[in-house]
């Protein structure tokens, strides 16, 4: 019996709002599907929507305390993004002046991949689909 169906949403906390609404939005190029600020929690939350239907929420928060992600934290390790033409990707974020490591090939799967970060550090991948 199959539980799971696919991924619904991921949730992301930034430390600097409408920094990262720009680069999730402007430089990704994320569909805004819903943005509301909540008062009682001095809060944004802005509902993003991948070309598959999968959703970003992308929340602010006073203060939010530091996660550490490198090296190898336990918890979310990177988010990885399903893309056909890595090096326009890439090119296109090099652009942006978001810097991209080089292009490695998953060993397993013969895919190139590479990595990349958002505003507040959190590691990000393209893959490469056929």
């Amino acid at each position: 019996m199959t539980l799971l169906q696919g991924l619904h949403h991921v949730a992301l906390i930034a430390s600097d709002y409408a920094r990262s609404r720009d680069f999730y939005t402007r430089i990704l190029g994320l569909e805004v599907i819903g943005e509301q600020f909540r008062a009682e929690r001095g809060s944004w939350k802005l509902d993003l929507r991948l070309p598959d239907g999968s959703q970003l929420e992308l929340f602010s928060f006073p203060a939010p305390p530091p996660r550490p992600s490198r090296p190898e934290a336990c918890g979310l390790r990177h988010l990885a993004f399903r893309v056909t033409a890595l090096d326009a990707v890439l090119a296109h974020l090099q652009a942006e002046g978001v810097a991209c490591e080089p292009v490695r090939v998953d060993a397993a799967t013969g895919r190139r991949f590479s990595f990349f970060a958002d505003p507040d550090g959190l590691p990000l991948e393209l893959y490469e689909s056929a």
